[in-house]
């Protein structure tokens, strides 16, 4: 992260501020979220009298790591955000990540033999909404009794949690703000990461042990490559919640998983002899106690079938500390929901698979002219769905699988005006012809192939494998007229070339001085082709088709070893010259010289039939009149407004 790319939170520049403070031998006093009861709370007023204390007004030596940083430094407070304190409990696991949430450390760092650089200020980095932020506090923090009321650590002269807490209470607009969220939010706060979240009851999870292990090997790969895993169990009432399960979890309750991996059992005597292996994986508690107590809690009979070496590989130690192990296949029964947290790798030099990524900003708007409405609702609004934002990419592999991730603004900062709730939001993507450069108007013949799902998440994410060819994503609110701003990221094996769908139709242009205006727009789909002549000895051939449009061309990817082949390919022409027909052939790849198999001319006519047709391929040239072996089925759609399809 280059920190000319950081932002200034409300545009406080820390440097600036800190060396004011040092010039002055003031200690730093926040004035956009001061030591008051506004910075605490809306609505519930907190347990006891409030006192804002400075870290040296608490201990004697402050610091703000203890022996470094660790998810054990982390304990919950009087606030419903174990889910924040579960997703700090993930970062501490990757130096990497932290280090770009907890910049500069060591000038940070309160040092005891030179007291006068102490100016009373830090400050932290959050991914918002596809920047990083810079935000900037003072140093006092709310205490009760002389002891802090949330987020804190296990020793009392730790103070990077809650300081970090801090400045994401003033992010939100107060403390009382942070009261319920997403753990994966917060995830994606701390290191702009991509985050997928799971139904494990929707993916038979619970007992299906093939889809558990294929869970597991993508648990461990996103483990390996630097994610972060988080999960919980959902209470079927408010009653249940953070109430217990018999084995000892919390309902309603953010964990953060802290390691997945195969655990040998028993001894390994030879090199060469293969030892059982279980699927393990680590939680921990945000609150720091509360374990679970089946197979393999910390006191259990199971960890007597676990050699010494293995204890001390996975650092086992028996304490009501808040985190324990537990089987796979019975963390896959116990919890219902799980958030995966991929830190997309995009870097050239990495030794894992590099993705390309591409990043869009926008906006939701209402507007009463159809043409330049951009807030259309979802796909059960048919008339007006198409008003939506319009994005088109390309898959250029003959498959690859997509990642795509739609977030909307957090809306946390206005809860204080008792809003706060997340616009429902969701997207779906089409396949479209392979040269479509305007908005779509119709969906009379492209595909849809994909939705995500529509729910009222600040970030709806799909993975979904994708032929080649060209796509249009729609993001949508799940009802029309709500003006929102979003960001759409897709991440691609090769660049996708993603952007915005902005005009209706071709801008005018010198050359229609010379050569006329389009006067007619023309769609056309290629289904299929069958019984072509045999170009080999095995009674197969390699068919493409090209369709042909006054000067435009459009080649279908070749077929291989076959004399019917499914094509679905699409393409749309603006006519200048409409009288000029369509013309669609078929050809057969060869590495020495192409064959031609066989053509259709078409009309393309407003008045022509709009079904599938089945057309029987002629000759071209002198032998135009003369059928060729093999059919083809297609349809084609035409209109003189060319904002009709």
């Amino acid at each position: 992260m280059d920190s000319k790319s950081v932002k200034p939170f409300k545009n406080q520049n820390y440097q600036q501020l800190k060396h004011k403070c040092l010039e002055q031998r003031n200690l730093f006093e926040d004035p956009e979220f001061p030591a008051s009861d506004a910075s605490l709370f809306y609505r519930s007023p907190p347990p006891g009298k409030v006192e804002w204390k400075r870290p040296k007004e608490l201990c004697e030596d402050p610091h703000l790591f203890v022996n470094g940083i660790s998810s054990h430094d982390l304990l919950q407070g009087k606030l419903g955000n174990c889910w924040f304190v579960a997703a700090c409990s993930c970062l501490a696991l990757r130096e990497n990540l932290w280090q770009k949430v907890i910049p500069n450390v060591k000038e940070q760092e309160w040092d005891p033999k030179q007291p006068e650089k102490y100016a009373g200020i830090v400050h932290f980095c959050f991914w918002c909404f596809g920047e990083w932020i810079d935000v900037v506090i003072d140093d006092r923090l709310p205490t009760v009794r002389n002891e802090l009321i949330f987020c804190h650590s296990n020793d009392r002269n730790e103070f990077w949690s809650a300081l970090l807490e801090k400045a994401y209470a003033k992010m939100a607009g107060c403390y009382e703000a942070l009261d319920g969220g997403s753990t994966a939010e917060a995830i994606v706060d701390f290191t702009g990461a991509v985050t997928e979240s799971i139904d494990m009851a929707d993916g038979k999870y619970s007992y299906d042990i093939i889809e558990q292990a294929k869970l597991f090997e993508e648990l461990l790969k996103v483990q390996r490559r630097g994610g972060l895993i988080c999960c919980y169990i959902t209470p079927l009432s408010s009653s249940e919640f953070e109430g217990q399960t018999e084995m000892g979890l919390v309902k309603g309750h953010a964990y953060a998983v802290t390691e997945v991996l195969k655990m040998r059992l028993g001894e390994k005597i030879l090199s060469c002899a293969k030892s059982e292996k279980l699927f393990m994986i680590r939680l921990r508690n945000p609150w720091g106690k509360s374990e679970w107590t089946g197979a393999w809690s910390d006191e259990s009979e199971e960890w007597k079938k676990v050699s010494k070496a293995e204890w001390k590989k996975l650092g086992l130690t028996i304490e009501n500390d808040g985190e324990f192990w537990m089987s796979f296949e019975d963390w896959c029964k116990s919890f219902t929901d799980v958030d995966i947290c991929r830190i997309v790798n995009t870097s050239f030099f990495s030794i894992h698979k590099t993705w390309e990524k591409k990043m869009m900003h926008g906006w939701w708007t209402k507007n009463p002219d159809p043409l330049l409405n951009r807030s259309g609702g979802c796909f059960n609004h048919q008339a007006t769905f198409l008003q939506n934002p319009q994005y088109v990419f390309d898959v250029k592999k003959v498959e690859d699988k997509v990642l795509i991730s739609l977030q909307q603004k957090d809306q946390r900062i206005y809860k204080k005006e008792g809003k706060g709730d997340h616009f429902v939001i969701g997207f779906e993507i089409f396949k479209v012809e392979n040269n479509r450069e305007y908005r779509m108007h119709t969906l009379t013949i492209q595909e849809k192939v994909a939705t995500s799902t529509y729910i009222d998440n600040r970030t709806i994410f799909l993975k979904v494998l994708l032929k080649q060819g060209r796509y249009v994503l729609i993001p949508t609110t799940f009802r029309p007229a709500i003006e929102a701003e979003f960001i759409l990221r897709l991440f691609t094996d090769v660049p996708s070339e993603l952007r915005e769908l902005t005009l209706h139709k071709p801008k005018l242009m010198c050359l229609d001085i010379l050569c006329g205006i389009p006067r007619r727009v023309s769609q056309i789909k290629i289904h299929s082709v069958e019984g072509l002549q045999s170009q080999d000895r095995h009674g197969g051939a390699n068919p493409y088709v090209i369709i042909k449009c006054e000067n435009w061309t459009v080649r279908s990817p070749a077929q291989k070893g076959t004399i019917n082949a499914v094509f679905n390919m699409q393409a749309i022409f603006y006519r200048r010259k409409s009288e000029h027909p369509i013309i669609v052939q078929v050809w057969h790849s060869n590495i020495l010289c192409d064959q031609f198999l066989g053509q259709v001319l078409m009309t393309a006519s407003p008045g022509d039939p709009r079904e599938l047709q089945k057309l029987q391929l002629q000759g071209r040239g002198r032998r135009q009149a003369e059928e060729m072996p093999g059919h083809i089925t297609l349809k084609v759609l035409s209109s003189d407004d060319l904002v009709e399809l």
